[in-house]
């Protein structure tokens, strides 16, 4: 039993995520269960800008502050200028969900009577060290039910699942333009990855793009962002394909998050535009091979659209683990259509 009284003893709560937009979907149940467990509990988030940009306006987050983390010397002003105004806040309770050094180091500094953390296995770069609470070790489970555990710690109820995000008046007028040039609907297709690992072949890209036009009457528009290597994938299946898919890659993480809206169908790797998918209820077809869809997958709604490329041979009833394995190469294009063709027998009919 925690010793941690949430209820009667937290009014001040931090919650510690710094990057990753899919962990930052992750985080927002939280969140959301957290503030209607006690909605007068104020809640600040530490976070860098990239997912900020997707979760600035959320109702359960009361504060945000930023870590701008820069590159050289610089890093350590970084480091100092967050501390600094995170630390003008004294915090009845921290909430650690990231197992990274920087984060264990920012965890460190802030000022707060607890600091919950992973159990000791779990927590990487030792960042056991950083905290005064842990949540009990577990074996390997979902991303979203593993931040559920701090939940469970503090007596605080997760159900519903909610995640919350929404479009402004603005972003729905300019959703609205966007899909207006249409007389097709819409299926995305995201591009990229942060890991060459996890990126699907850019010929099998390609004959996708060709297939959802041609037997789906998709009109395909490809998501990513600004990378150079992104908007190269982008380029290479404009090229191939033959039949028009539409580049709306971009840096504006609000505006991917409106056109994966706007979309009836979503094609995706294991990335933050797959989970900010799942998150609105875009169906989306998962792409895994490199990591474990029982892990990082889609949470409890479409499960059925992932094509798991992470089995080594059909049927492999293989655990929860952590593990990466070489398997985009072993998801077909016949594979994926085959989910396309029962998201929209499932879930557009």
């Amino acid at each position: 039993m925690s010793d941690i009284d949430f209820q009667h003893d937290v009014d001040r709560l931090c919650i510690v995520m710094l990057s990753a937009i899919g962990d930052a979907v992750h985080v927002l149940p939280v969140a959301n269960a957290l503030k209607r467990a006690k909605p007068q509990v104020s809640i600040t988030w530490l976070i860098q800008p990239v997912p900020h940009i997707l979760v600035r306006d959320h109702p359960a987050i009361d504060e945000f502050v930023m870590f701008d983390r820069k590159r050289g010397p610089a890093v350590l002003g970084s480091y100092r200028n967050t501390l600094r105004e995170i630390r003008k806040t004294r915090f009845d309770l921290v909430i650690g969900l990231q197992v990274y050094f920087k984060a264990g180091l920012l965890t460190a500094g802030i000022r707060a009577d607890a600091k919950l953390g992973f159990d000791r296995a779990r927590a990487r770069d030792m960042n056991w060290l950083f905290t005064t609470h842990r949540i009990p070790a577990h074996p390997v489970q979902h991303v979203q039910d593993q931040y559920f555990e701090f939940l469970d710690y503090l007596d605080v109820d997760h159900e519903p699942v909610e995640w919350g995000i929404t479009l402004s008046e603005e972003e729905r007028r300019r959703q609205a333009d966007f899909f207006s040039a249409f007389e097709r609907p819409v299926c995305a297709v995201v591009v990229g990855t942060s890991k060459p690992e996890k990126d699907w072949p850019v010929e099998r890209y390609a004959q996708l793009a060709d297939h959802l036009n041609r037997d789906f009457g998709f009109q395909v528009v490809l998501l990513g962002g600004p990378s150079p290597a992104e908007r190269d994938v982008a380029a290479q299946i404009e090229r191939l394909s033959e039949t028009g898919p539409v580049n709306a890659l971009g840096n504006d993480l609000r505006r991917l998050l409106y056109l994966l809206d706007g979309s009836v169908l979503a094609v995706s790797p294991d990335t933050g535009p797959f989970h900010i998918a799942r998150a609105i209820e875009t169906p989306v077809v998962g792409l895994f091979g490199y990591t474990n869809p029982k892990r990082t997958g889609p949470y409890r709604k479409y499960t059925d659209l992932v094509v798991d490329g992470y089995q080594r041979y059909p049927g492999e009833d293989y655990p929860v683990m952590m593990a990466y394995r070489d398997g985009m190469k072993r998801i077909t294009v016949e594979k994926v259509l085959e989910k396309v063709q029962l998201a929209r027998d499932t879930y557009l009919a």
